[in-house]
């Protein structure tokens, strides 16, 4: 099982990024995917999930409005479009994946990727 993030870098406030995750050595569309951040100082947080083929998403309330997550089963990768970024976004963003919704709603998911950094700042 492999997650690899790409797309992190520095955006000034009210900038956006788009992160991806790209997924291999498991049936990626039969996963629940989801993105977590972790900024310093500070404990690891659910972003936002989406359900195997796409239908349900969910999201934290600080990034609702703002990021829109989504995936692509037929390339096995999944996204992150993140739009009017703020300074408190700033963080080390995972994508992670589980069959379990009940894993991803406890941080506990059964595969990690190895992040990727996301800092805002003007």
């Amino acid at each position: 099982v492999q997650l690899v993030e790409s797309g992190g870098g520095l955006v000034q406030p009210g900038g956006s990024l788009r992160l991806s995750c790209a997924a291999s050595g498991f049936t990626f569309s039969r996963y629940i995917m989801s993105w977590y951040r972790q900024a310093p100082g500070k404990e690891r947080e659910l972003v936002a999930a989406i359900t195997s083929a796409g239908g349900i998403t969910n999201y934290a309330d600080s990034v609702k409005g703002r990021f829109t997550i989504s995936r692509d089963n037929t390339r096995n990768m999944g996204y992150l479009q993140m739009n009017n970024l703020k300074p408190e976004d700033t963080a080390v963003y995972y994508c992670a994946a589980d069959q379990s919704f009940h894993n991803i709603l406890i941080i506990n998911p059964g595969s990690w990727g190895q992040g990727t950094q996301v800092a805002v700042s003007s």
